[in-house]
């Protein structure tokens, strides 16, 4: 059964309310509970609704298959970033409460032209074509439940897919159409530790199959993927553990790089 309105409304309501005062709820309350995943969209809009900010674009959570397993999710999540949780690059991000404490080094894309609901799937080309510019990108995710681990795919979904802050680095300059994105290697540093390097053959196996699975994600849910809006695909490493005091560097070759300092 669909989730009434007026039970989205509610469980909204609580989402924002934790997420603004940085605590946690063990769960969404049995009336307001989730059961499905469009019901998760129907919040996370409702969500977007409490909060009175515009929308900025979309994350997309559990795009390894190592990410899946640790939430117990069995594909990708879509969430929803908002204006007000953006950070310029090479800003200085509180953490604050937030329990996760990684950063995720992403591929980002700026849609160029909207993509609406449809019967048919969206190709991984038609996708493409539509796409304005892609940008490195730092996701700073959380969760507004105590154990998110647990929580399940339509809570996780209803809670933006644990988005929280988001940095989006310049527009790359290069010709990046004629790279190949699955085999792209980013290098990533933080100071004082080992470099780190991850590809993008970790983001659902290509970041441009997982923008695709965004679009196509968003069509069956009766959603539009508007143009203007950015699509972080996914970490293409293993998400870094950051405190006070670090700072994170991200290097995309040509497409370019990122950086993000972290207070308290």
């Amino acid at each position: 059964m669909t989730i009434s309105p007026t039970a989205a409304a509610k469980a909204a309501s609580l989402l924002w309310t934790h997420w603004q005062a940085g605590t946690r709820l063990a769960a969404l309350p049995s009336d307001c509970r989730p059961a499905s995943r469009g019901d998760g969209y129907q919040i996370q809009a409702a969500v977007r609704s409490a909060s009175g900010r515009p929308q900025f674009g979309w994350k997309i959570a559990a795009t390894s298959a190592a990410g899946q397993a640790h939430i117990g999710v069995d594909g990708p999540l879509a969430g929803r970033l908002l204006c007000g949780q953006i950070d310029a690059d090479g800003d200085c991000v509180a953490l604050g409460s937030t329990q996760m404490r990684v950063a995720e080094v992403e591929f980002a894309f700026r849609m160029g032209r909207s993509l609406g609901p449809r019967a048919d799937a969206y190709s991984v080309q038609e996708v493409l074509d539509a796409v304005a510019t892609l940008h490195p990108a730092i996701e700073i995710p959380d969760s507004r439940y105590e154990d998110f681990v647990t929580a399940g795919a339509p809570q996780l979904i209803a809670d933006n897919a644990c988005a929280h802050r988001f940095i989006l680095g310049a527009a790359a300059a290069c010709d990046w159409r004629a790279i190949d994105l699955r085999a792209h290697q980013v290098d990533c540093l933080v100071t004082g530790r080992a470099p780190m390097q991850g590809k993008g053959e970790n983001v659902l196996g290509d970041p441009r199959i997982a923008l695709a699975w965004l679009a196509n994600e968003l069509r069956t849910n009766d959603l539009v993927l508007e143009a203007g809006q950015v699509v972080t695909t996914g970490t293409c490493l293993v998400p870094v553990q950051v405190g006070p005091g670090d700072e994170l560097r991200a290097d995309f070759g040509p497409i370019g790089r990122i950086s993000a300092r972290f207070g308290a």
